[in-house]
C-alpha cells in the first residue's frame, strides 16, 4: 500500500510526533463485521500485523493524550436522541441498533453516486488515530482519541461536482429499534440531519470515525461510522450515517430547523457568543459532574484556530455559533 501523509501548511512537520501507534486493520474488520462483532463485542485493536499506513498525530506535545476522558464517560454521557434525551438513555439502549448490514448512499451534486457497504468502507481506507477535543453545545467536554480517515477521503471517491458547495449528512432512521424515535415527547422530525460547506468537509480535520480507545465504535458513540468536526459544536458530529449527498444549497439541518436562533448552520465555537440560555466562555471537563464541575476556559474554534480560521476568512462569527 502506499503510505499516505496528511500535510497541513499551518502544522509544522516538526510538530508531528513519530508514527508509534499500529492498528490491525484486519482484525478492526473481523470485529466490525457478522457474527464476529457479536461475538467479540467491543474488540480491541491488536498491534500486530500489517498496520494502518499513517497514525496521525493531532496532539504534538502529548498534552491532549494526559487530558484523555476516561472510556467510561465517553461512552456513558451521549447524546443521541434516537434512543431517548437523557445523557444515559443511549448507552442503555443503543444496543438495539443493528449495524449489520451497512450502506451508505452518496448522492447528489457528485459524478459517480453510489453506495458504500461497511465492509467496502474498513477495508479501503487507511486509518489514523486522532485525539481532538469535543465540546457540546450544552458546554460540557471531552478529549477523544477517535480511529477513522479523512471524509475528504471518500467524498473524493464520488468526485462532487464544480457547482456542489455543501454535504448534507443523514443518520439513520429505524423506529423498529430507536425507541426515541416513537416517543410522543420527540423533538426532532426525523431523520436527523446536518450539514457542511464543502470547504468544511473537505478540510483535513473532519474525519470520519469507526472507533475510539482502539475499540470499535459503540452504538450509543454514532457505530459504525460517525463524523467528527473538531473545531464545531458537536451537533454536527452526526453519528450513524446512512446518506450523504453534495448540494448547491444550504441543507436544512435538524437543529436549525428546531430551534434556529440557538443553533446556527456553522456551529462556530466562538467564547465570545453566548448561547442565547447560557455563556459559551466555559465549559465543563467530563467526568466531572454539575455540582462539582471542572471548568475550563472555551478556546476559539475549540483551539483548532490556527487551522481552520482561514475558513471563515470575512465572515461576521459573531453572528453564528
Amino acid at each position: 500500500m502506499t503510505k499516505r501523509i496528511y500535510t497541513d501548511p499551518s502544522i509544522a512537520s516538526s510538530e508531528i510526533t513519530p508514527e508509534s501507534v499500529f492498528l490491525n486493520r484486519r482484525a478492526f474488520i473481523k470485529a466490525s463485521s457478522g457474527t464476529a462483532a457479536s461475538a467479540l463485542g467491543l474488540s480491541t485493536l491488536s498491534s500486530a500485523a500489517e498496520p494502518s499506513e499513517l497514525i496521525y498525530k493531532t496532539d504534538p506535545d502529548g498534552s491532549l493524550r494526559g487530558e484523555q476522558t476516561p472510556y467510561d464517560a465517553v461512552t456513558s454521557y451521549n447524546n443521541f436522541y434516537e434512543f431517548g434525551t437523557d445523557k444515559s438513555d443511549p448507552a442503555r439502549h443503543a444496543d438495539s441498533m443493528a449495524t449489520d448490514p451497512w450502506t451508505i448512499k452518496v448522492g447528489g451534486l457528485v459524478d459517480q453516486p453510489g453506495e458504500l457497504h461497511l465492509e467496502d468502507v474498513m477495508s479501503g481506507f487507511d486509518l489514523e488515530e486522532r485525539i481532538y477535543r469535543f465540546r457540546c453545545v450544552e458546554a460540557w467536554s471531552m478529549v477523544v482519541p477517535w480511529i477513522g480517515f479523512p471524509l475528504s477521503a471518500l467524498l473524493k471517491r464520488f468526485a462532487p461536482r464544480s457547482e456542489g458547495r455543501f454535504v448534507e449528512f443523514k443518520t439513520l432512521y429505524r423506529r423498529s429499534e430507536m425507541r426515541g424515535t416513537r416517543s410522543f415527547t420527540s423533538v426532532i422530525d426525523w431523520p436527523y440531519r446536518e450539514g457542511l460547506r464543502l470547504d468544511e468537509a473537505m478540510h483535513p480535520l473532519t474525519l470520519v470515525a469507526v472507533g475510539l480507545y482502539g475499540k470499535t465504535l459503540p452504538n450509543q458513540n454514532g457505530a459504525p461510522l460517525r463524523l467528527v468536526v473538531p473545531w464545531k459544536y458537536g451537533f454536527k458530529s452526526i453519528k450513524s450515517i446512512v446518506e450523504i449527498n453534495v448540494t448547491a444549497e444550504q441543507p436544512e439541518t435538524s437543529w436549525q430547523t428546531l430551534q434556529p436562533n440557538e443553533y446556527g448552520f456553522f456551529a462556530n465555537v466562538n467564547p465570545e457568543v453566548d448561547h442565547p440560555r447560557w455563556s459559551q466562555r466555559f465549559e465543563r471537563k467530563l467526568p466531572s459532574s454539575i455540582f462539582k464541575p471542572n471548568r475550563v476556559p472555551t478556546l476559539p474554534f475549540n483551539g483548532y484556530e490556527e487551522q481552520v480560521a482561514g475558513l471563515y476568512e470575512g465572515m461576521d462569527l459573531r453572528q453564528f455559533y
